[in-house]
């Protein structure tokens, strides 16, 4: 049996200087590592702002699902991780603005920090090819 795994690559890479790969496809699937608010450069965008934050990260998830040969209407799950359950209103409509019916399922978690201390929001996917 062959191996079916194979590290999805995207250039530049923000998430290298942290020895974390963007995600990985396994056979007819893709595991996102966590994305947030930092830009291909490594620059935190919107520093505190939740909606300039959601935005970036989704838009990272966006670059590498269609790195891994997916799109946003293929993600199954998603995971997200935020630093105050106070964004969570955001984050529902977050969800009407980036997904559509049948909506990914879905975890949400307060978390006490997160890896930059002003990131405010971290997600993490898995989609379909």
């Amino acid at each position: 049996m062959t191996d079916q795994r194979q590290v999805i690559q995207v250039d530049p890479d923000a998430l290298a200087p942290y020895a974390i790969a963007p995600g990985w496809r396994v056979g007819d699937l893709l595991f996102l590592s966590g994305q947030a608010a930092i830009d291909d450069k490594g620059n935190i965008i919107g520093p505190l702002d939740i909606e300039k934050q959601i935005a970036q990260t989704f838009a990272n998830i966006d670059r590498i699902l269609e790195a891994g040969g997916s799109r946003r209407e293929k993600i199954v799950k998603v995971t997200i991780y935020l630093t105050d359950m106070s964004h969570f209103p955001q984050i529902v409509e977050a969800r009407k603005k980036y997904f559509s019916p049948p909506y990914p399922a879905d975890t949400i978690v307060e978390v006490n920090a997160l890896a930059l201390p002003e990131l405010l929001i971290e997600i993490d996917v898995i989609a379909a090819v």
